[in-house]
């Protein structure tokens, strides 16, 4: 079952880059955050009262509780670099550095967790896979300006924070309803986006949202609540090595969404490199 709502994650993980690329054109990064995260929290505290998951609050522990909160901060923290990369940079590149996370993430697990060490030397080997593929992705090329590349160092402090998150979720989430945990996360990274909305005085650019615009955001905080629900389950009920591959796959919708969306194009090296990533990560997936 675990596996079922791994795949679902990644489903709407995949539409939620498109449909956050549609919705922050025109809007600050930091607020549509904000308002993107506002929405995850409403649908995700209605998914635990409609479930009676609420009555578990009190039976959370001192230590569930921590990890949850520090995982909400580097979630947050992800968030934040993830979507001012995206409104500066390509939807196809930015995606693809933010999912190496899945390297990070894996080498964490084998670390903290004994029970992910199984045929640990097979995981190595689909991390380098997936290593290459997301540098070939990116398509760096030499002399470009830093300007050209910002989102380069958003995408991959992204990355980075989403590895922690995994991490810290794991643990948090042990003995703790998987919906009321996400809920709980969620509140913890709605105070921290409009913390960062109102430290950097940018609350005066919430009222520049347009229709159009508040429906994208909507639309894909809705599709961020559905990703996260079947995350959370996924990584508590299975192994985060697993799981999380299964979860990155995302990206081939996103970019072949943003290759007929947004008409982006894919160099022959960023082809070669999303092969690498997708053969790397279903074969961490089926062989481990």
């Amino acid at each position: 079952m675990w596996v079922v709502a791994a795949v679902l994650s990644a489903v709407f993980a995949g539409i939620t880059a498109i449909l956050s690329k549609c919705g922050i054109k025109n809007v600050n990064s930091n607020v549509a955050t904000a308002v993107r995260t506002f929405i995850v929290l409403i649908f995700a505290w209605i998914i635990v009262f409609a479930t009676g998951a609420y009555k578990t609050l009190v039976d959370i522990s001192i230590k569930s509780w921590v990890f949850l909160i520090l995982s909400g901060i580097a979630t947050g923290a992800s968030w934040i670099c993830y979507f001012k990369a995206l409104s500066v940079g390509e939807v196809s590149k930015v995606v693809a550095v933010d999912k190496s996370s899945v390297v990070l993430s894996v080498l964490f697990a084998i670390i903290v967790f004994p029970e992910e060490r199984t045929l640990w030397w097979v995981k190595l080997i689909c991390l380098a896979a997936i290593a290459v593929g997301t540098f070939l992705m990116s398509d760096i090329k030499k002399g470009e300006s830093k300007s050209k590349i910002a989102w380069l160092i958003f995408a991959v402090l992204s990355a980075v924070f989403a590895a922690a998150t995994s991490i810290l979720a794991k643990i948090g989430i042990e003995n703790v309803e998987s919906n009321t945990a996400t809920a709980i996360r969620t509140c913890v990274v709605l105070v921290m986006a409009f913390m960062i909305v109102i430290c950097k005085r940018e609350t005066k650019f919430i009222k520049d949202l347009k229709g159009k615009d508040i429906v994208f955001l909507i639309l894909s905080g809705l599709a961020t609540g559905a990703s996260w629900l079947c995350y959370y389950f996924a990584i508590q009920q299975g192994q985060v090595s697993v799981v999380v591959p299964i979860d990155k796959l995302s990206m081939l919708i996103t970019v072949f969404f943003s290759l007929i969306v947004f008409k982006e194009n894919l160099s022959k090296k960023a082809w070669i490199g999303l092969a690498l990533f997708t053969v790397g990560t279903i074969l961490m997936a089926v062989f481990t």
